[in-house]
């Protein structure tokens, strides 16, 4: 059985004009940095986006890392046959493989979660995107998923 973990995610230190975008690049920013230490710790990680606009937008994150921080991605059904250590992907269906970490940017609380052995989640500090954190609280716990909140390190 699967936890989840919600990181309960700080104001995103911005000027910007549009506060939940800013919010919401936090979040990628954030994601793709746990995903390079999930890597690191040699475990096979999945990014539940949306749509594939978020996905190729956290696809151009990662490869925007410093090449000591380069952490082997591919976007579900490209790359190498069983995929990179992270992959990418938007559809109902999941990962193409057993992975251990579910990372979760999609505003719903994927049905296949219980596969994993660990997913993490956000509560982004824009009032909409707590609604929306919130059902997805709801539905990890319909899914009979043990939750966890905690902030960012």
């Amino acid at each position: 059985m699967p936890n989840a973990l919600f990181y309960l995610m700080p104001q995103a230190s911005s000027a910007a004009t549009n506060v939940a975008k800013a919010e919401q690049e936090s979040v990628y920013l954030f994601a793709c940095r746990l995903a390079e230490q999930a890597y690191r710790g040699q475990q096979l990680v999945y990014i539940h986006c949306n749509d594939q606009q978020q996905a190729y937008e956290v696809d151009e994150i990662l490869w925007q890392f410093e090449p000591s921080a380069f952490v082997p991605h591919n976007l579900k059904g490209e790359g190498p046959t069983g995929g990179a250590p992270v992959e990418i992907g938007f559809d109902k269906l999941g990962p193409n493989k057993n992975r251990h970490l579910l990372i979760n940017l999609a505003d719903q609380a994927p049905q296949f979660a219980v596969n994993f052995g660990q997913i993490i989640d956000f509560v982004a500090n824009d009032a909409a995107m707590k609604a929306t954190a919130r059902d997805r609280y709801r539905q990890y716990r319909e899914l009979g998923i043990p939750l966890t909140t905690q902030q960012p390190n």
